[in-house]
């Protein structure tokens, strides 16, 4: 059998990139694909050859976290035939793993446009490989799958989303046993189990209708029990009942759960946003369905402000990350970055832990080498093991998976707007954030203050930490070339200085190799293999390049520091560290177009 993908790599190297191309189409009209995929190809052909380069020009990588990518015909495109090959391949490594086992797999999707298309489809190709499914029987959030993966005791699960990306966009995310994505050995195995699916023709589309089970409410209602037992607080929320919340799902999966959570916390003065409150894969009253966006909080925001809140919250389409926005020092509606929402609640699931007196000697936590330092202050004043580890949940859930009967996980989170409360779940949850932030919004406004109050007092006590990110988008054949190219540069000649102060320490997780720039001494990063630089300065700044996994884009991440004395002077060193971040970046000349 011709193996494509070495085709495709020879192709590129030798310059013969037309051919391949034309080698991907003709395969897709002479093969066994549907007439009106075949028709979409012509129209290409006929009228948009750069779009149908685009489609066409690779295969859709299936990475260490499945698929994502935007839909359409094509082979580096989500559609069909890509979920049906990749469940195919996924299959295959079942099979291949628990050979005399019965094997059952959960499977879940979000509002996207084709979302239930492709559950259906990865459902379908599952259960014609004699595998049990369980599939939802509507939309839900991404950490239900993870829950329910564990419940039901299945070997794996999929969710077909696509995040926080743009409407054009959909994925496929392909989970283990414990309910966390892929990690090593699976991850690769199950990579070389998708590429070695050639055809479609090797795909079993149907014929296990029998091994399907729709599931819903039960698991919901299990959910949701374990949810609320997250609670430090409940006498608090009695007390703060009527806290006044307002909540928008952004068009997505967390209008099927998050009031019905908040509603078993004790919480009973929930505002929903009713523009963003119907699930739609068409996201029309924003740009990106991303609570990171402040446009795309803007509607939740005037509400807010509307009905004088006390805080918001908005989830995207999958309900994994969660967006907060709260009254400031001077009575202003802001929103806060994910590193602040990380702080604020990891430090909550310490502070009253302890002073309920249901912290234990073996408690700990987990957050990632791109996420502010403040979290190992917190934890080393909390006396709480904290643990750093790759970006991305499936290594925190790992690491629980690591500890579990030694330590005590209480809460794992990261910048990128995620949090991951309790041991049950193994991927980021909003809807648990959503809740717990609502009781840390209660409990602060039991004592008068607010949650950014809260947030001052952290800045005072532990140091105040400030960090901003920046993305820059490489696209078209040659953008991840162009991404990898700018990752070589800096580690091949690292910056002596930046904005001023001296390098210290470079260290590469890609050659997972620590190094002093001053001394040149070096040592072993103990972290599985990341393409991830990081450079700490004199003066304790750190700056992150991460080429992202799953879009064409390279991200860099900032954090400054510095002492924060008294509330007074907050103003004041707030913009000293904006400053100091914008230094950076035009030293970098990360500011370029």
């Amino acid at each position: 059998m011709v193996d494509l993908q070495l085709l495709l790599k020879i192709a590129i190297k030798q310059g013969t990139m037309s051919e391949m191309i034309e080698l991907n189409v003709q395969r897709w009209l002479s093969g066994n694909y549907d007439a009106n995929t075949k028709q979409v190809i012509l129209d290409l052909q006929a009228n948009n050859k750069e779009e149908l380069q685009d489609s066409f020009y690779r295969n859709l990588e299936f990475g260490t976290g499945g698929l994502r990518g935007i839909m359409g015909v094509g082979t580096n495109r989500i559609n069909k035939y890509t979920i049906g090959m990749a469940t195919q391949g996924f299959s295959n490594y079942l099979l291949k793993t628990y050979p005399n086992e019965s094997i059952a797999v959960a499977i879940g999707h979000d509002s996207r446009n084709n979302s239930r298309f492709f559950a259906e489809t990865t459902a379908q190709v599952f259960a014609a490989n004699g595998i049990k499914v369980f599939l939802f029987e509507a939309l839900r959030p991404t950490p239900e799958l993870s829950f329910a993966i564990r419940q039901l005791k299945c070997k794996a699960g999929v969710v077909c989303t696509a995040s926080h990306n743009p409407k054009e966009y959909n994925g496929y995310k392909a989970y283990w046993d414990d309910g966390g994505q892929l990690v090593p050995p699976h991850d690769k195995n199950v990579i070389s189990e998708v590429e070695a699916i050639q055809s479609v023709d090797e795909v079993k589309w149907s014929g296990g209708a029998h091994n399907i089970q729709l599931m819903g409410e039960a698991m919901d209602q299990d959910y949701i029990k374990m949810l609320t037992s997250l609670s430090v607080y409940p006498e608090i929320i009695a007390q703060q009942q009527d806290l006044k919340i307002v909540y928008t799902p952004i068009h997505g999966t967390g209008i099927t759960l998050v009031p019905k959570v908040l509603a078993s916390f004790g919480f009973t003065n929930v505002t929903i946003v009713d523009e963003q409150a119907t699930p739609d894969g068409n996201f029309p009253t924003v740009k990106y369905p991303n609570p990171e966006e402040s446009e795309t909080m803007s509607i939740g925001l005037s509400k807010a402000k509307a009905i004088d809140a006390d805080i918001l919250l908005g989830t995207d389409p999958d309900a994994d990350r969660v967006g907060v926005g709260v009254k400031n020092h001077k009575g202003e509606w802001v929103l806060m970055n994910g590193n602040q929402t990380a702080v604020l609640a990891f430090a909550y699931m310490m502070e009253a832990r302890r002073a309920k007196g249901i912290a234990a000697t073996n408690d700990m936590v987990v957050t990632t080498i791109v996420t502010t330092e403040m979290i190992n202050q917190v934890a080393k004043i909390n006396e709480v093991n904290c643990y750093n580890v790759l970006t991305g949940f499936k290594w925190i859930a790992e690491l629980v998976k690591e500890k579990e009967g030694k330590e005590n996980y209480i809460i794992g989170g990261e910048e990128s707007f995620g949090l991951m409360i309790g041991d049950q779940i193994r991927d980021k949850d909003a809807v648990s954030a959503v809740a717990l932030l609502c009781e840390m919004a209660a409990y602060e406004k039991s004592k008068g203050k607010t949650l950014f109050d809260k947030m001052i007092e952290l800045y005072i006590q532990y140091g105040f930490y400030y960090e901003n990110l920046i993305s820059i988008t490489k696209k078209g054949m040659n953008g991840q070339q162009e991404i990898m190219d700018m990752m070589e540069g800096f580690r091949q000649s690292p910056p002596v200085t930046i904005d001023g102060e001296a390098v210290l320490t470079l260290l590469d997780y890609e050659l997972q190799l620590g190094k002093n720039l001053q001394t040149g001494a070096t040592w072993k990063l103990n972290l599985p293999k990341s393409n991830v630089l990081q450079f700490i300065t004199a003066k304790g700044s750190k700056i992150s390049a991460r080429p992202s996994g799953t879009e064409p884009k390279i991200k860099f991440y900032f954090s400054v520091n510095t002492e924060l004395k008294d509330r007074a002077s907050f103003d004041s060193k707030y913009q000293m560290l904006q400053e100091k971040i914008n230094g950076i970046i035009t030293d970098m000349q990360l500011n370029q177009p």
